[in-house]
């Protein structure tokens, strides 16, 4: 293989402002359909340093600790998805005891481990999941809002309990404006 293409290769993943690809990514941004080239490729420019291997069809531009966690299970969840409940909730206040995972929310329910950092995938129906009502975009990353949190999380959990004074009035107008059921026993008071 020559330098040239090994150079437009690496070029083309940096044009793409990503991090993080999976095998399959890779075959299509460089037009290799032969999975035993692929993997040979992957597997030189792992050894020279130009790629990074997270786990067997998962890689990096940057090593696993330049990484974040967060950047690092959504990726991995190579699915539309959005950190939510516990997470969000922690980071917020609304909860206060640290969550055992990063949690997201996305089509499919999976707990998986990166790198030592353990994750959760709520799974959601899909009129629910494409909604955007209270999803923030930061760093090209989906993130709900604290209200959207609480109503993804009253979703799953009508009984969950909170550390923080809630918005039940936001979190009441969140939930209509996305289909779920409304929970009016948590904001009767309000």
């Amino acid at each position: 293989m020559s330098s040239g293409t090994q150079a437009k290769r690496i070029a083309i993943l940096a044009q793409k402002g990503e991090n993080i690809f999976h095998i399959k990514d890779l075959a299509n941004l460089w037009n290799i359909q032969d999975p035993k080239t692929l993997r040979v490729t992957l597997k030189r420019y792992a050894d020279a340093g130009l790629l990074y291997r997270i786990y067997r069809g998962f890689y990096s531009s940057l090593p696993l600790e330049r990484l974040t966690s967060k950047e690092v299970g959504a990726k991995a969840l190579h699915a539309y998805c959005y950190l939510s409940t516990e997470t969000v909730l922690f980071e917020s206040g609304h909860i206060s005891q640290k969550p055992q995972y990063i949690t997201f929310v996305s089509s499919k329910h999976k707990t998986f481990t990166v790198g030592g950092e353990n994750y959760l995938s709520r799974q959601l129906k899909n009129a629910f999941l494409y909604n955007s009502e209270g999803i923030l975009v930061q760093n090209g990353m989906r993130i709900a809002t604290p209200e959207r949190a609480i109503a993804d999380l009253l979703y799953f959990n009508p009984v969950a309990s909170f550390d923080k004074k809630v918005d039940w009035k936001a979190v009441r107008a969140l939930q209509k404006k996305i289909g779920y059921t409304l929970t009016p026993l948590r904001y009767a008071a309000s």
